[in-house]
């Protein structure tokens, strides 16, 4: 089973300019897509006289959603490029935004393609990749009683402790590795004083 992915440690920039036209990419590490929203607004906040704010993002351990949009410049010339790079890399929870300055001159379809693809490429390059683990969260709700069970089981399994709460039933947030997330499951199944469930922030 695949339990890492490949991702960037933190945000980073790249550039490239062509016939006076600047392009300057920010690479972030994304999980949602309400951080990609926020992220693209403060960008065109922050650079809010460029023409363009091409972007494109790829979240999820499977790469499963995805996005590339051209923001006005001919279609697949721009968002695609960068969508490409993010692959070409295998990175995943990864969004870039290439902010263009136009510089007088038209470029034509060849000369955007390659001017965002070098920019996105520029960030990627100047950013760190990592591997990080594929997790799940849950949240196990139990009694007093089976309180040393559950923290045995949960330091076989190396799950890790997020949030607990011990009001009149104890629960625990946790985070576990994909790998050893079924063993986690089925142990507790076993026990009907112990509930589990999907954990979804």
């Amino acid at each position: 089973m695949i339990d890492k992915y490949k991702t960037i440690e933190d945000c980073s920039e790249g550039f490239y300019s062509d016939k006076g036209s600047k392009f300057l990419a920010f690479a972030y590490p994304v999980k949602t897509e309400g951080e990609i929203k926020q992220l693209l607004n403060d960008t065109k906040k922050k650079y809010h006289d460029a023409r363009h704010y091409v972007y494109a993002y790829i979240i999820g351990y499977k790469q499963e959603n995805y996005r590339a949009n051209d923001d006005g410049e001919p279609t697949n010339s721009s968002g695609m490029p960068v969508l490409g790079q993010i692959r070409s890399f295998g990175l995943t929870n990864v969004l870039i935004i290439v902010v263009r300055y136009f510089g007088g001159t038209k470029l034509g379809i060849p000369g955007l393609i390659n001017a965002y693809k070098s920019a996105a490429k520029d960030a990627i390059e100047k950013a760190k990749i990592v591997d990080k683990s594929i997790t799940h969260r849950y949240l196990i709700s139990f009694d007093y009683s089976e309180m040393n069970f559950v923290m045995k089981l949960l330091k076989d399994c190396k799950a890790e402790i997020k949030k607990q709460d011990f009001g009149e039933m104890c629960k625990i947030i946790i985070e576990i590795s994909i790998s050893l997330h079924e063993d986690l499951v089925k142990a507790i199944s076993q026990n009907i004083k112990i509930k589990i469930e999907d954990f979804n922030e």
